[in-house]
């Protein structure tokens, strides 16, 4: 993934763990818990983009993902950029903000979303380098029988997210 020159991260505490929020000149562009799986490497090091806890972009993401996980907020309005991925990877992300809170959508029902039926395991692929967890809702993909697979937060965390929501 690719990510803009200009882009600012800040942390935040949730009851699932910190997260990373980043933004770049254009809007939101990841939300990364500190644990999780294809987690980009500008998040820490030498070569780690800058902490801009006043970003307005990471300002709002913030207030926004609180009143999320106080079940005070079903939806997010920040402006999101997912520029970071390819167009495939894009239309997929795309699909995955029209998946209504508190409710689930199968791999194969996104793969035919976007006009694609054989692309499943790609959608699977495309789901797991979601930028923008929680808010580009990857936690409300499940498998083609119901059952929970893989999120790259974890399981755990999947399940807690699906809960909040009373998904499950």
């Amino acid at each position: 993934m690719k990510f803009a020159k200009s882009t600012v991260q800040t942390r935040v505490d949730t009851p699932l763990g910190k997260v990373c929020i980043a933004a770049s000149d254009l809007g939101l562009c990841g939300v990364w818990f500190i644990d999780q799986a294809h987690r980009p490497d500008a998040m820490d090091g030498p070569t780690a983009w800058p902490h801009d806890g006043a970003h307005p972009v990471l300002v709002h993401t913030a207030c926004q993902l609180k009143a999320y996980f106080a079940g005070q907020r079903s939806t997010f309005d920040v402006p999101l950029d997912l520029h970071s991925g390819t167009a495939f990877q894009q239309s997929v992300w795309q699909a995955l903000l029209k998946i209504p809170h508190g409710q689930t959508a199968s791999y194969g029902e996104i793969s035919q979303q976007i006009n694609n039926p054989k692309a499943v395991r790609a959608v699977g692929a495309a789901v797991g380098r979601n930028p923008i967890s929680l808010i580009v809702p990857c936690h409300r993909v499940l498998g083609g029988d119901g059952s929970l697979t893989g999120y790259a937060g974890g399981l755990d965390r999947k399940t807690a997210l699906l809960q909040l929501e009373r998904a499950l």
